[in-house]
């Protein structure tokens, strides 16, 4: 098979890893960084160029897209789409999952389990939202933010109508949810592929740090899945519609809560801290998977 990634840096570990796993498995496999690509939106002959040359021949795409690339890699991803080569990912579930209000309220149509979460617009209606998801200690969020960037825990109501006015007054989004006390600063993520966790990991913060981001300082070990925090998983990836995905979640009281569905989650630390050769399990689905125009959201926007 020929596959292309579409990734900015072919030596970052998941693109690396995903390189090595293919061309063990006998495949050939060309790395397009997205911003470099121009395309041919012709209804009789789409196509995508690459530095002057014509990417034709691929039998799969694997979509590495970073989140502040994310409206012109979601558009190279959906010419490809349109050409007929297999995406790992859809560009749909894709920009579904980048848009944190968006993912939330399609998880919340599906009855998974979430965080108590309250989104407005006006500093007028500040008092009412914190007290619409139980009072401080609340977690701000900017929806824009990645990598726990933009995140903040508020721990009185004054902190909360500060951080939520200043924000609001930098004309920027924010959501405002519970803090999950009992999770004491770590989440798990769940690696999805094709329906199935393949591997999970808990990443916990660093000492007074309630971000658990291996990128802040985070520390990640192996651990053992519920049942429900495995079904949980699954069904957060289908919502989205994401055939590979990284589930994040919190070990609430009630159950398990999902704080996010990522559609690019990195190899590094679920590799290491599992054991498992993700990349290859990504490869083997390819495999099983790719066929010629096989795209559910062809044509649908």
């Amino acid at each position: 098979m020929k596959i292309a990634i579409l990734s900015r840096n072919r030596k970052l570990y998941s693109t690396h890893r995903l390189i090595e796993a293919a061309e063990k498995r006998g495949h050939e496999v060309r790395v397009v960084d997205i911003l470099r690509c121009y395309m041919n939106i012709a209804s009789n002959k789409p196509m995508v160029y690459y530095k002057g040359e014509a990417l034709e021949g691929f039998d799969a795409v694997i979509p590495r897209i970073g989140a502040s690339v994310t409206f012109y890699g979601a558009a190279v991803l959906r010419q490809f789409e349109m050409m007929g080569v297999y995406p790992v990912n859809e560009s749909v579930a894709l920009t579904r999952s980048r848009d944190k209000l968006r993912s939330l309220q399609l998880l919340s149509r599906k009855g998974i389990g979430l965080p108590v979460t309250g989104f407005a617009n006006k500093p007028d209606d500040v008092k009412e939202v914190i007290k619409l998801v139980g009072g401080a200690p609340v977690v701000i969020k900017l929806l824009e933010g990645t990598q726990g960037i933009g995140v903040v825990l508020a721990e009185t109501q004054k902190a909360a109508e500060s951080v939520m006015e200043g924000f609001m007054g930098l004309k920027a989004n924010i959501l405002v949810q519970e803090f999950i006390k009992e999770a004491g600063g770590a989440d798990i993520r769940c690696f999805v592929v094709g329906g199935k966790v393949v591997a999970a990991m808990k990443r916990q913060g660093a000492e007074g740090e309630f971000r658990s981001n291996l990128h802040r300082g985070g520390s990640a070990s192996l651990i053992r899945l519920t049942p429900e925090e495995r079904s949980t998983a699954v069904k957060s990836a289908q919502a989205m519609g994401l055939n590979v995905a990284g589930v994040d979640l919190l070990r609430a009281n009630h159950g398990p809560v999902v704080m996010e569905v990522n559609s690019s989650p990195g190899l590094e630390g679920i590799e290491a801290a599992s054991g498992k050769d993700v990349a290859d399990l990504i490869i083997q689905f390819i495999e099983n998977q790719a066929k010629p125009g096989k795209t559910a959201t062809k044509g649908k926007g």
